[in-house]
């Protein structure tokens, strides 16, 4: 069965100022991932993930890379049991 499943990600490395977001954003709507990404204050960025594990595990190896000019150097990955609804992919504020 394809259940939905949840994921938090803390992304590091160079990725704030280099569209990572709005890109996140593009391709979780593509694969019908719903949830939220932000930049941290530290210049990390988070996100939460929820779909189908297919759909979760391609955004996340896509998260490993992402847009052409970030430079990740880790993504730390957490299992959420109960994460909220959201209808679409969406960008929150900086916190």
């Amino acid at each position: 069965m394809n259940t939905p499943t949840a994921k938090h990600l803390h992304i590091s490395g160079r990725v704030q100022g280099v569209g990572f977001r709005q890109s996140m954003c593009s391709e979780a709507k593509s694969l019908g991932v719903t949830g939220w990404v932000r930049n941290r204050r530290d210049g990390s960025v988070e996100a939460l993930l929820q779909g189908s594990p297919q759909a979760i595990m391609a955004l996340t190896q896509w998260a490993r890379q992402g847009p052409p000019a970030a430079r990740v150097t880790s993504v730390e990955v957490n299992q959420i049991n109960e994460a909220g609804q959201w209808d679409d992919f969406q960008l929150h504020p900086t916190q």
